[in-house]
């Protein structure tokens, strides 16, 4: 920065000072000797303990697997966050609130857990029930004869609709 500002001329005592006060403040934060060394030790032990932290908890976290067991089998799906089952027996969880079982229909049950949502009776999508139609489709009536047959005498010809009277020039086109 002190390149820039110096000129044939030199500087003036206000840039001077201003230049000085510059370079204190970007020196302010920096530590040196004891302090420096001790501060990059410390900084090296915290990406340590972080890292190994990190890594301990990514190997405990993808070990963990689902808690059901199918036919004296346990399940091998990895269990959803904070919880200890997997989406398909999620709802064997008592103390879990998110989920419900599909309530199914009266000729096919189902079991399928579902998310809790606004409705009473949260269904998945194969037996969602759809609101009734809103929109009917108005019926197209049949054009008789009579109609297809309507007078000419009813439409304006081309020179009527020209208009008689001259408009001014701002409004014309």
């Amino acid at each position: 920065g002190s390149s820039l500002l110096t000129g044939p001329e030199g500087l003036m005592a206000k840039e001077r000072e201003n230049l000085k006060r510059l370079k204190c403040l970007r020196r302010y934060r920096q530590r040196y000797g004891v302090e420096a060394l001790l501060h990059r030790q410390l900084k090296e032990r915290r990406m340590l303990a972080t890292d190994g932290a990190a890594q301990q908890a990514h190997t405990t976290r993808s070990s963990q697997r689902c808690l059901a067991f199918v036919d004296d089998v346990r399940c091998s799906n990895p269990s959803l966050p904070m919880t200890r089952h997997c989406l398909m027996h999620i709802c064997q969880d008592t103390n879990q609130t998110l989920f419900k079982p599909c309530q199914g229909s009266e000729e096919v049950p189902c079991n399928k857990p579902v998310p809790v949502s606004l409705s009473e009776e949260p269904c998945c999508p194969l037996h969602l029930r759809l609101p009734p139609q809103m929109y009917v489709p108005e019926q197209v009536l049949a054009v008789s004869e009579e109609l297809g047959a309507a007078p000419t005498d009813l439409y304006l010809s081309a020179a009527e609709l020209q208009p008689t009277e001259s408009l001014p020039l701002e409004f014309s086109d």
